[in-house]
């Protein structure tokens, strides 16, 4: 008997010994936690950007219009069949919306996973390309005076900002050392994703690289460029005696959105703008959240160069070097001229034609295409890691299905 309570008691010892060493490395992991960065912290909680992140984080609502204008179904809606290929393909990259339009009626959309048609989602990247139509229209408006202004005629709090034009930020041409990584904890994008202070990450970036001269993608550049947007809209007195009473209240991104744009295109839904924080800056390289169909709206804007039902909301003339590639760049393979990028909006070569798309992380794609007066919405969880050239594999896959449902003689 006495034997065993020895043993026991032993047992009990080294029991309690590795409780006490358990306790003190998850003591110590816990401090380490809570010692990192903020967007750190938040990647390790969320991990990989997915478009399901729309309600993570603070955001802005940028109301729906009073009307909702709606694309009308197509003779033989929904008569294509996917292919057991096609299918396969479909849920191979985790689609949960697919949709195309020709002449403004809906000929195939579809939803899965869960979906719905009035589900929101994050289209991260294709928001670059709203940017670019907001600039586009500020410019309209004199808010921006010059696309070859410096952006120190708006922003003079960065000290980088004599060097770099507003046209360098809409063609990804500034030079900066931003680092375009989605996958590593400690990067730029990291922060500006799961951080909590974009405007501070973004004011200290510098000029590694002469302006002007060669593309080269880079997510910091349309936050930037987001920022000249905002200051330019606030360094007016126009329109301020509208502002509620008490003061001046400086406009934000998603109120001018809201006002010229996405009200005036109709949209059926009120979309999410993310921000960094409560009361923070919108997050303007990625995180607007809303659905295929009011995506759709866009491409149709697009399409009617920057005309919606009678009523310009874009000039043509800008809309018109906003989807031209800027040729006057390098392109990134150092090989000859750019041939796949306007003004925050990507161009598309395929089958000898030519045509605009929104692109975004995890495969969210809007192809308008004046040829056919198409436009095809793809939103899903993940795209090919392989590219060729300036695209993922993926982009032609879909493209290929799309137009096998517009060439159908049935359509």
């Amino acid at each position: 008997m006495c034997g065993s309570t020895v043993i026991q008691e032993r047992r009990f010892r080294v029991k309690n010994k590795w409780i006490k060493t358990g306790s003190a490395i998850l003591a110590l992991i816990a401090l380490f936690f809570l010692c990192l960065p903020v967007y750190m912290r938040e990647a390790l909680i969320h991990w990989y950007p997915d478009i399901t992140d729309t309600y993570i984080f603070a955001s802005h609502v940028v109301e729906k219009a009073d009307s909702c204008w709606d694309f009308p179904e197509a003779k033989g809606f929904n008569d294509y069949e996917m292919t057991p290929e096609e299918d396969a393909f479909l849920k191979q990259y985790g689609t949960v919306a697919f949709l195309v339009i020709r002449q403004d009626s809906v000929l195939y959309e579809e939803y899965r996973d869960g979906w719905e048609p009035g589900k929101l989602s994050n289209i991260f990247s294709a928001t670059k390309s709203i940017v670019g139509l907001l600039v586009g229209i500020a410019c309209d408006e004199g808010y921006i005076e010059s696309l070859d202004d410096k952006v120190s005629k708006y922003l003079p709090e960065f000290r980088e900002g004599d060097k770099i034009t507003v046209r360098n930020l809409l063609t990804m041409s500034s030079g900066l050392n931003w680092d375009e990584a989605y996958t590593a904890l400690i990067s730029k994008t990291t922060q500006a994703y799961y951080g909590d202070n974009i405007r501070e990450l973004i004011m200290g970036l510098e000029v590694v690289e002469e302006p002007g001269r060669r593309y080269s993608y880079k997510s910091g550049d349309t936050q930037l460029l987001a920022f000249v947007l905002e200051a330019a809209l606030n360094r007016s007195d126009r329109g301020k005696e509208q502002r509620p009473a008490g003061g001046y209240t400086p406009l934000t991104i998603s109120e001018y959105a809201q006002e010229k744009l996405w009200q005036p295109i109709q949209a059926c839904r009120s979309a999410l703008w993310n921000l960094d924080r409560e009361g923070g800056d919108e997050k303007t390289y990625c995180c607007f959240n809303t659905t295929a169909r009011d995506l759709a709206h866009l491409a149709r804007l697009v399409l009617h160069h920057g005309s919606w039902n009678g009523r310009q909301v874009i000039s043509p003339a800008y809309l018109q070097e906003a989807i031209s590639p800027a040729s006057y760049l390098e392109n990134e393979f150092g090989d000859g001229p750019l041939d796949y990028y306007g003004f925050q909006i990507w161009i598309m070569h395929y089958g000898g034609m030519q045509f605009p798309a929104f692109r975004g992380l995890g495969g969210q794609y809007v192809f308008m295409i004046p040829q056919r007066q198409a436009i095809v919405v793809r939103l899903g969880h993940r795209r090919s890691d392989v590219y060729e050239r300036e695209v993922t594999t993926d982009i032609r896959e879909y493209l290929d299905i799309a137009f096998r449902i517009l060439d159908r003689p049935e359509y």
